[in-house]
């Protein structure tokens, strides 16, 4: 029986666990947090220096009181969250959530790696929960709670509904909207550049190769020395006729030391580049091959990477040792450097305490892998293990070549002419990590790996002309970001954390402030307005600098350096003030368009972007004399085009019921005609698309089975959760029937004669998700269930006489009436609370319950019902009792 509990984060983390430990320890998941701030309420007391009201989230209720049962009866608990200050976070809400007592042992251990090593020597070396990483973590949700539920409902009231606003979040916003008016108004600037093809005159068999012109008479020429077509052409018509020949030669080894692992913030990137994977993907299968893969064996889940939430470079000196074995075996004892190579972060305020991203073991090696992991899986590992592999081999090392030419009509015997060509090459000479990996790049970035080769030479050799080029350039502008280049200059800036990347971009772009084309993020014309009034009304907040320090002041809290509660005051008051002014100041623009160039098809009136429930579209300028609207496309250079719309074939476009005019119109179902005359006509008409992509009308399909109440056709029809049939004769007759996975209609539920113990009506035989079990035939007024027998009897069926004899169901007299609209005297009302509500039901409480405040425990009965009302009770258990809210404990 196992005395020791092990709480970690998730299922798969806990089933590896599991396997190291053994038989005297139980390891269980607690799904992550099990405590956070309310939903629906700002949650934090502005008048107790930022006392943050957690509660039990709904879902995790009955987590926690699985946590606590399997609590009592442990002698000792192992806190084994992630290792990061959301992982130390975590941890201490277990505790308080399940309010171990104080009498039973509580540890707090952390590992890197889920082997049996790390694991084993965690638990035999554990230590106390770090109160300094918990404020900082609180610190930070509470910042981000003031910063959320005070500013979003501002874009709210300005803006449009559904807007979000956030210390991170807005400022990456702000990046990816600058940097496109940073292209927007770059002006290009011309200029031109001298090359020349050459071989040498002597040889057999000449290679030929390209020299760029570099000085004119001793004098470098810099990048827009030549800045038109006439400067080039005048050097040109000089160097008609003009004899070129070898003056100097400079060979020397250039060394290029491999990358360092990956962190966080760089394996996103390279995934990115090389893989196509978003950040939030990159991060989703990374964390699967932390918590562990069956890998065969008989051994289980064994866990293949290290932490993967990290911005630091160290790695562990068995790690390199393992890694230097495993070069020299396969490679090598040259491809070995005399030492092992160390990396130095350059990110601010990186946990240095961490490791670099690496596999758990380079003897695991991609290949030998592949069949136990999915594609995704294998590539990521792949690129993480290769880039590992790489960092701790020795340098490559590349031959360069430098020849400088000599050009001119008339050149001396030795020395230089009167211009200067030069001529570059380099050759791989030992390969050294280049062996095993190869660095992305970004847009713009130029690869230092290319090899050009040149041919043999010598000092005073004469060459041939094979001809004279002039080649006209334009500077470009900053490339726009991608996802892994706005994750890099997150990270340069000092904005956000490992575990902050993918969460933001993910945000920017779900919030329709940018959208992704071609790899490219192009702010929406909603995330220019937004940006431009945070810009306007809250400098400090989308402030690079500003949001910097504050992650730097963070950290400091993190350290034991500074106290969490000034550190949120020297932040709220200022960010208050700001708030109460730009209430007042900060213009709406609900009703503001922002008109285009493009014409209206059906009138030809300029078309404007407005923002609806599913992001931007366009409409007509002219609305509502003209109600066309459409959906609207951004290139990768951000300009907008209207999508073309699907033409319709032999459908009528008047309506039938009042004979107006039908306007095509977009759903979350698809295509649909609407009535012009809309609201007091609303009538539609469903279209689908016809082989050749044209819409035409969605006629039902009539099939063959008959509506078993009135006797009509059933058609088929599509709904939110697939097909189904309906009756033809609706709205008369709603009759319906749901369809099983073949398509045919599901068999009608089977009566027993077991009796619901709840209301004493018969039991049903139903198929669930997970297969049969029985259901009270009074549903849904009753909706008890229950499981079938363990041994797979099933209880008797009624016939179809015994079920014909069964009363029918009473039908509701009337429909239940509707809630009356809430009227401004009713605001003013006392409110009831769900204790003294007369409508709800009661039960007595099984057992007393304590409150947090001290007082002694209670019996009275307590309501079932949770209202709005009481926003800090705690989630209800399953047996109906609630906790009043206690003051939130801060930490020492």
């Amino acid at each position: 029986m196992p005395d020791k509990l092990v709480i970690v984060e998730s299922p798969a983390k806990a089933k590896t666990i599991q396997k190291y430990l053994g038989p005297g320890y139980q390891v269980t998941a607690s799904m992550g947090h099990v405590r956070d701030l309310p939903k629906s309420q700002l949650g934090v007391d502005l008048d107790n220096d930022f006392a943050p009201a957690y509660e039990v989230t709904p879902d995790k209720a009955k987590i926690v009181r699985e946590l606590q049962a399997a609590i009592r009866g442990a002698s000792a608990v192992y806190l084994a969250t992630d290792p990061d200050r959301e992982g130390e976070a975590i941890a201490w809400h277990i505790t308080e959530a399940t309010r171990i007592p104080r009498s039973k042992p509580v540890y707090r251990v952390e590992f890197n790696e889920i082997t049996k090593g790390a694991v084993q020597a965690a638990v035999a070396h554990p230590r106390e929960i770090d109160r300094h990483l918990v404020d900082a973590q609180q610190a930070r949700r509470v910042l981000d709670r003031l910063v959320g539920y005070r500013l979003s409902p501002l874009l709210w009231d300005k803006v449009k509904r559904g807007l979000s606003a956030g210390r991170v979040q807005s400022v990456a916003v702000r990046l990816v909207v600058e940097r496109d008016r940073e292209i927007t108004a770059f002006k290009p600037q011309e200029y031109w550049t001298i090359e020349a093809d050459l071989l040498p005159a002597s040889d057999a068999k000449p290679q030929k190769f390209r020299a760029v012109l570099i000085e004119r008479a001793g004098k470098k020429l810099d990048k827009f020395a030549l800045p038109t077509k006439a400067a080039a052409d005048a050097i040109l018509v000089d160097l008609d006729g003009a004899s070129y020949r070898v003056t100097t030669i400079t060979r020397k080894d250039k060394r290029r030391t491999a990358a360092p692992p990956f962190t966080t913030s760089t394996m996103a990137q390279e995934a990115s580049r090389k893989l196509g994977y978003s950040p939030k993907r990159t991060a989703q299968i990374a964390q699967g091959l932390y918590e562990g893969i069956d890998i065969g064996g008989g051994e289980g889940p064994t866990g293949l990477i290290t932490y993967m939430r990290t911005d630091s470079l160290n790695v562990a000196k068995e790690a390199q040792d393992e890694a230097r074995d495993f070069v020299a075996e396969h490679y090598g004892p040259a491809y070995v450097p005399g030492k092992p190579n160390i990396y130095k972060t350059k990110s601010k305020g990186a946990q240095e305490a961490h490791e670099a991203i690496r596999p758990t073991s380079v003897r695991r090696t991609p290949e030998a892998l592949r069949r136990y992991l999915n594609a995704e899986q294998f590539r990521l590992y792949d690129l993480i293990w290769k880039r590992f592999v790489a960092s701790q081999m020795a340098a490559a090392i590349f031959d360069s070549t430098t020849v400088d030419i000599a050009a001119g009509r008339q050149l001396p015997a030795h020395g230089a002419g009167p211009y200067t060509f030069r001529a570059t090459g380099s050759v791989l000479k030992f390969p050294g990590f280049l062996a095993v990996y190869h660095v992305g790049l970004d847009e713009g970035e130029e690869d230092e790996d290319q090899e050009a080769l040149l041919p043999p030479l010598r000092e005073d050799q004469l060459l041939r002309l094979v001809e004279l080029l002039s080649a006209q350039h334009w500077t470009q502008p900053p490339p726009r970001y991608t996802e892994a280049s706005l994750v890099k200059e997150l990270e340069r800036l000092g904005i956000g954390r490992p575990s902050t990347y993918a969460a933001t971009i993910s945000t920017i772009t779900s919030r329709d402030y940018a959208q992704v084309t071609d790899k490219k993020l192009v702010p929406t014309t909603l995330g220019m307005v937004v940006n431009d009034l945070l810009v306007a009304h809250f400098p400090t907040i989308v402030d690079y600098n500003f949001t910097a320090q504050m992650e730097q002041e963070l950290d400091d809290i993190a350290e034991g350096e500074r106290a969490w509660v000034p550190v949120v005051r020297s932040f709220f008051e200022p960010f208050e003030r700001t708030l109460a002014t730009a209430k007042d100041e900060m213009r709406g623009v609900k009703g503001e368009v922002i008109t285009t160039d493009i014409p209206c098809p059906t009138c030809g009136a300029p078309l404007a972007i407005k923002w609806g429930k599913r992001g931007e579209f366009l409409a007509c300028s002219r609305h509502p004399d003209c109600s066309f609207t459409g959906d609207l496309a951004r290139d990768d250079e951000g300009t907008i085009r209207l999508v073309a719309q699907p033409q319709l074939a032999e459908v009528e476009q008047i309506c039938e019921k009042c004979g107006r005019p039908m306007a095509l119109k977009k759903s979350r179902f698809g295509m649909f005609l609407a009535c012009t005359g809309y609201p007091e006509c609303k009538h539609t008409v469903n279209l689908q698309k016809a082989s050749d992509g044209s819409l035409v009308s969605a006629t039902p399909t009539v099939t063959d089975h008959a509506c078993d109440k009135c006797g009509k056709p059933m058609v088929q029809k599509k709904g939110r959760y697939g097909m189904f049939l309906g009756c033809s004769g609706y709205p008369e007759c709603n009759n319906i029937v749901n369809l099983d996975r073949s398509g045919q209609p599901k068999a009608p539920p089977q009566i027993t004669a077991e009796l619901c113990p709840a209301c004493g009506k018969h039991m049903a035989i139903k198929q669930g998700r997970y297969g049969p079990f029985l259901s009270c035939t009074g549903y849904p007024t009753c909706r008890t269930l229950a499981k079938l027998p363990v041994d797979g009897s099933l209880p008797r069926l009624l016939s179809a006489d015994e079920v014909a004899a069964l009363p029918p169901e009473p039908k509701p007299l009337r429909a239940p009436a509707k809630r009356p609209k809430r009227t401004a005297a009713a605001e003013t009302k006392p409110q009831r609370t769900a204790a003294k509500s007369s409508t709800t039901t009661r039960a007595p409480a099984k057992k007393a319950t304590r409150t947090t405040s001290g007082s002694k425990p209670s019996t009275a009965p307590v309501a079932k019902k949770r209202t709005k009302l009481e926003p800090a009770v705690v989630a209800a258990t399953a047996s109906g009792v609630t906790r009043r809210p206690r003051a939130a404990k801060q930490p020492a």
